[in-house]
């Protein structure tokens, strides 16, 4: 098994928006959100690259704008997410995938709303480039448990790995002792 280091990893956050992510009926919203801050809060305090991608934010009755908690945990990754047009698949957009490349990170830790539309594929294209993934499931969801098991199954097939956020941040992490610990420890409790 792979293992994911704080130096080798970037974070990828794929359409948490306001709108989209209460779709995710599969995870509970507040807990949603919390992992997500954590995921970005973990990546800005260890400073892990953060790439973050929204999709038709401009559609603000039904997906509407990137979560305002993640402008407040990174302004400059936020200033700088990937705004897709509609492009499903957001590996499939240039600059979303280069944006990903540019991290010369081999190890992508992704999370995305919905599981099954916006994280699937993605997670899916960037394993078939070559990159090792792990989806933080409880950082994601579904409109229903059957939709979010199909997605899961999809992805672990294919050779992508499942975690949790708390799971991934203490692989991250290797020691609680260290500065990588300071940071996740307070975020984690």
């Amino acid at each position: 098994m792979q293992r994911f280091n704080v130096d080798d990893s970037a974070m990828i956050l794929i359409d948490h928006q306001v709108g989209t992510n209460t779709w995710a009926a599969t995870t509970p919203l507040d807990l949603l959100k919390r992992n997500v801050v954590i995921l970005a809060k973990f990546a800005t305090g260890t400073g892990m690259p953060l790439v973050l991608t929204s999709s038709q934010e401009t559609n603000v009755t039904v997906q509407g704008p990137l979560m305002p908690e993640l402008e407040q945990v990174n302004p400059k990754a936020f200033a700088a997410r990937v705004k897709r047009t509609g492009v499903v698949n957001a590996w499939d957009d240039p600059a979303f995938a280069d944006s990903c490349r540019a991290t010369a990170r081999r190890n992508f830790v992704m999370a995305g709303v919905t599981t099954d539309v916006c994280m699937v594929s993605p997670a899916i294209s960037a394993l078939e480039e070559g990159f090792n993934v792990q989806v933080v499931c409880d950082a994601c969801g579904s409109t229903n448990q059957i939709a979010e098991e199909m997605a899961w199954r999809r992805m672990e097939r294919a050779g992508v790995r499942l975690t949790s956020t708390n799971a991934v941040v203490a692989e991250l992490v290797k020691n609680w002792a260290s500065p990588a610990g300071a940071v996740a420890f307070p975020l984690l409790t």
